[in-house]
């Protein structure tokens, strides 16, 4: 399917210089990521991007920089639904699974083998219930393992003003201002 819209993503400030990189989800591995596999999480509204973030508690969170994403990319599964998922053969077990509890004891999560059979299927992308912690029903992700500046994968961060630095150095000059 084709999704068109506007997401947003929290996180952490580190990377604002970098905010389309998804290295460090290739280095830390996701919920449907396996290490070594670039992704961009994005909460299909802020609300959803800050809750994932924030792992849910909306007391405790760690600073970050939330950023707004316009979004038009093909080759999107969307396992949003019971039907959703029938369809593509996908159970919601495999999505809401223990993965870094998995991990930590050496089994392969399940979201894992459900994210590598789509992407060798030819998706580039996701959408799929929040996992967080008191996630509403109506609490969305899209996750991408391909994007860019054009189509028929394009992902563009929303910066107007030019507001997120352009590397390290302007990091620290916009720390200053």
């Amino acid at each position: 399917m084709r999704f068109q819209g506007w997401c947003s993503r929290a996180h952490d400030p580190q990377w604002a210089v970098s905010p389309l990189s998804g290295e460090g989800a290739k280095v830390k591995g996701g919920r449907f990521n396996p290490i070594g596999t670039p992704a961009l999480y994005l909460g299909l509204t802020a609300e959803v991007a800050w809750a994932e973030a924030s792992h849910g508690f909306g007391h405790r969170y760690e600073p970050l920089t939330l950023c707004a994403y316009e979004v038009d990319i093909d080759d999107v599964v969307d396992l949003r639904t019971d039907e959703d998922r029938r369809s593509s053969g996908i159970g919601l077990a495999d999505l809401a699974c223990a993965w870094e509890y998995d991990l930590s004891i050496g089994n392969d999560p399940a979201s894992w083998r459900v994210a590598r059979q789509l992407i060798h299927a030819g998706a580039v992308g996701i959408l799929v219930p929040s996992f967080v912690r008191d996630a509403r029903p109506d609490m969305h992700n899209l996750v991408l393992w391909k994007w860019g500046a054009d189509l028929p994968h394009r992902v563009t961060v929303y910066d107007p003003s030019g507001r997120l630095p352009k590397n390290q150095l302007s990091w620290e000059t916009a720390k200053l201002a």
